[in-house]
């Protein structure tokens, strides 16, 4: 299925979790957040969000510096 992830078309298998697109960016679980059809998702309910066709992500990443 294809998904739009940070306003780019992606390829994705059929019923991904947010959890595991997280996982296949290669990014920590702990240091992003996510929005799912302008919805900042809870990292709890990751697991069990599963996307659909044409779902729209938003991931970002914290960094740190000083």
């Amino acid at each position: 299925m294809q998904l739009i992830v940070n306003g780019k078309k992606v390829e994705a298998a059929d019923g991904i979790t947010i959890s595991q697109l997280v996982a296949e960016k290669g990014l920590n679980s702990e240091s992003v957040v996510v929005e799912h059809n302008s919805v900042i998702l809870c990292r709890a309910d990751w697991g069990t969000k599963m996307l659909g066709q044409g779902d729209q992500v938003e991931i970002v990443t914290f960094v740190g510096g000083g």
